[in-house]
């Protein structure tokens, strides 16, 4: 599991949302919503995008750090 997979796994239960409905809402099929919870390393942006919209974030690009 990594940060991205606990969080939508977090937000959905504190709804009480059952991934179904998750799925429904969000416009998504249920295997994606399973994918994403489970970490999933290949996934589509765009949907992930849909899921986090409906808790009112979206993917990004970040900043990492480099060491030299």
């Amino acid at each position: 599991m990594n940060a991205l997979s606990e969080f939508v796994r977090n937000r959905r239960k504190s709804l009480g949302l059952t991934q179904p409905e998750l799925a429904e809402k969000a416009g998504t099929g249920l295997r994606f919503i399973r994918d994403l919870e489970q970490g999933k390393k290949t996934l589509r942006m765009d949907k992930v995008n849909q899921v986090l919209a409906l808790f009112g974030y979206e993917l990004g690009p970040v900043r990492q750090e480099w060491e030299e």
